[in-house]
């Protein structure tokens, strides 16, 4: 156990000293393994993971939906969910801000990225929002918590890497994240009515939208929820009936998205030959990026394993008749403590290999669990001291302090903290959905 606890903490100082987390964790993996078992069987363990993680089928997925979620973007959907969503509620007081909610969990639920949803919708929703003299705080609040999430709506590449690091079936944990994105939108919606409440000249109400405007707007967004359709529908079996009879498994719906999302971006004429090599060559340095932080992830957990420390914690805590509920508060509060270092793959993906086996030792759902370490990821993303979808705007943004949208985005981690709070007492919220599969 202490040689695992010294391999962790030196994992946390390399981070701290700027060294790239993939790199982190498979130096110490190595040189871990190395010490406990010899030089001989840590250069095979990482030779063969290399190979083994290149060559998984599975893992495909990830590239399709990042490829799927940058067509997306360049196909100007983004604007279209705003300007629909803008259409139905930007009479309101808060209407844009709460119009800015709505397109962001849109958006995420075709991009999978928090921070990609954040960045993009700060540069169709902040204009508009100035535009009717939103307060700074509130708007870019509303875009920060807006962007949290594109980690939890499906598809989900977090969710994704989650399942394949734990074998989890992605289907049912995709189908659970469905009720606590939904509880997310609710829930920040009445963040933005508590702030307007508070302050109703930070969102004043615009003009109304007549009946034939918001026909007129939906007419943009159709692709969208085609799109939407025909990937989680084919994932769910709900497109299994003639004359199509459609099933997909998760990497058969992740191509099908990515070559909807390329035919909608090319039939409304925004995509050039330059955009696409440009929507390929990021694909490719993100999907790279992602892979080589997941084989560090597994060399760091091979020798997290050999140490023996999931036995030992699982051992600590039944010698201390510690109660499963106080052992998820403590694993809770070390999660909302990484977000203030880690960004969200990076703390999943250094942490699980530790904390799953002794969740699922305790009797915790893994689909379950899954969802709450996505749900506390999310409240990390907005919480000072370092929130990276407040960092994230600030670049965007360009004109607005740091401490102005930490002051906004309180009543949403607020909010989140609540919708935790549900999930942990009521887990049916996620688990319902996936045992009706």
């Amino acid at each position: 156990m202490i040689e695992g606890l010294i391999g962790f903490a030196c994992v946390l100082v390399l981070v701290l000293v700027r060294v790239p987390i993939a790199f982190a964790m498979g130096f110490v993996g190595m040189i871990g393994y190395m010490l406990e078992n010899s030089y001989r069987g840590s250069i095979s363990m990482v030779s063969r993971l290399i190979i083994d993680t290149s060559q998984d089928y599975g893992l495909s997925v990830v590239p399709l939906f990042i490829l799927m979620g940058l067509f997306v973007n360049k196909g100007g959907i983004s604007k279209e969910l705003y300007a629909a969503a803008n259409a139905f509620m930007g009479h309101l007081k808060g209407g844009l801000a709460m119009a800015t909610i709505v397109a962001c969990g849109g958006f995420a639920a075709i991009s999978g990225s928090s921070l990609a949803t954040a960045a993009t919708m700060a540069k169709v929703a902040m204009p508009e929002m100035r535009r009717f003299n939103y307060s700074d705080q509130l708007s870019t609040a509303s875009i920060a918590a807006g962007g949290t999430l594109g980690i939890l709506i499906p598809p989900s590449v977090i969710l994704v890497i989650y399942g394949i690091l734990t074998e989890t079936s992605i289907g049912k944990l995709f189908i659970a994240g469905v009720i606590p994105g939904l509880m997310g939108i609710l829930f920040y919606l009445a963040a933005v009515k508590y702030s307007v409440m508070r302050r109703p000249e930070a969102g004043p109400a615009g003009p109304r939208t007549n009946w034939d405007g918001r026909l007129s707007a939906l007419k943009g967004v159709w692709a969208v929820l085609l799109l939407f359709f025909l990937v989680i529908g084919g994932l769910y079996g709900v497109l299994d009936f003639w004359p199509l009879n459609l099933t997909f498994s998760p990497t058969e719906a992740a191509g099908m998205g990515a070559m909807g999302a390329f035919l909608i971006a090319l039939a409304r004429g925004r995509l050039t030959l330059s955009d696409t090599f440009e929507v390929l060559r990021e694909t490719a340095i993100t999907s790279a990026s992602l892979f080589a932080v997941l084989i560090g992830a597994h060399i760091f957990s091979n020798f997290v394993n050999i140490a023996g420390l999931p036995e030992a914690l699982l051992e600590l805590v039944t010698s201390n008749n510690l109660s499963p509920w106080m052992v998820m508060a403590v694993i809770l509060m070390i999660y909302i403590a990484l977000g203030c270092v880690f960004e969200s793959l990076s703390m999943l993906l250094l942490t699980v290999p530790i904390f799953f086996p002794l969740v699922t030792s305790l009797g915790f759902d893994p689909v379950w669990f899954g969802v709450i370490v996505v749900v506390v990821t999310e409240i990390s993303l907005i919480t000072p001291p370092v929130g990276l979808n407040v960092f994230v705007l600030r670049a965007v943004v360009g004109n607005v302090s740091t401490g102005t949208i930490f002051r906004g985005v309180t009543p949403f981690w607020m909010m989140d903290i609540l919708r935790l709070a549900l999930l942990l007492g009521f887990p049916a919220l996620a688990l319902y959905l996936p045992s009706q599969m």
